[in-house]
This record gives structure tokens, C-alpha cells and sequence, in this order.
């Protein structure tokens, strides 16, 4: 397993609260959107990083890592195994605390890369499904999207 229940507690409850979400846009059939909802939920605050920069769920949206004028504590990714290591260094560069690869979103070699870098990390679990079995109370109410697909 990529990232043990200690780590998976401690990105959610200790790391901080501002989320970049690599891969995030306005399309509410994908997954990215309904984990977005279900951390800002829990009171997280999440930053779209997507090509088209959209604003998702209030929040403004950028293209990139790099373009985000402010910190950043994890960088949850959904993007394609083979796009995601780079993802990860771009994380490294960007000074946050953790990565967290989504489900089925794998790259061994990266997870080094970034243990070795200091950050925290998870491969192939979602924080959706991870913060509600922590007991963590909800910050504002809303309707339940699944985060599930």
C-alpha cells in the first residue's frame, strides 16, 4: 500500500487546508468534481488546476501548479499514470507538503521521487472515501455527490 492510515491522517487532518486538485474542471460527470465538493465539505480549500483555468465550485482556477500566486499544502492528482510523476516533481517544485494520487493513479518511481523530496504521500486511494472514516465533522452542509464513479 502506497501511503499507510497514518499518512492517509495525516495529510487530512494536519497538513493543511488548501487542496490543489490537478486535473479539476467544471465537467460534474468526472470524479475530480465530486471530491472537490466533498474536501471543501470537510473544509478544505480547493484550487483547480486544469489547462482552461475554470473557476470550480467558487473557487479560481489555474493552469498550472506554477501559476498559483499562493502555498499550497497537498496536490491531489487525477491524471493518467504516465502524466502523474511529473505532476508530482511540479508539486516538489511548488514547496507543498504532500501528493496524493488518486485511485488507479500509479507511478512507484514518483512516490520516491517525492518521499525522497520530504513530502508526504498516497498513490491509488481517495480522500473522498479516506476523510469521512476519520470522524471529522462536515463544515458546511450539501448535498452528497459519490466520489465514486
Amino acid at each position: 500500500m502506497y501511503g499507510d492510515e497514518a499518512v492517509v491522517r495525516k495529510i487530512l487532518t494536519e497538513l493543511g487546508g488548501t487542496w490543489a486538485i490537478v486535473g479539476l474542471s467544471s465537467n460534474q460527470r468526472r470524479a475530480a468534481y465530486g471530491v472537490a465538493d466533498v474536501l471543501q465539505r470537510y473544509g478544505k480549500r480547493i484550487v483547480p488546476v486544469h489547462p482552461k483555468a475554470e473557476t470550480v465550485h467558487g473557487e479560481q482556477g489555474y493552469a498550472s501548479l506554477a501559476d498559483i500566486p499562493f502555498d499550497v499544502d497537498v496536490v491531489d492528482v487525477f491524471v493518467n499514470s504516465d502524466l502523474a510523476g511529473p505532476v508530482a516533481d511540479e508539486a516538489v517544485a511548488k514547496g507543498a507538503r504532500a501528493v496524493w494520487f488518486q485511485l488507479d493513479v500509479i507511478d512507484e518511481a514518483a512516490y520516491e521521487r517525492t518521499r525522497a523530496a520530504g513530502l508526504e504521500m498516497v498513490m491509488d486511494r481517495c480522500p473522498a472515501i479516506e476523510i469521512p472514516r476519520l470522524g471529522q465533522p462536515r463544515r458546511r452542509s450539501a448535498g452528497f455527490r459519490s466520489a465514486e464513479r
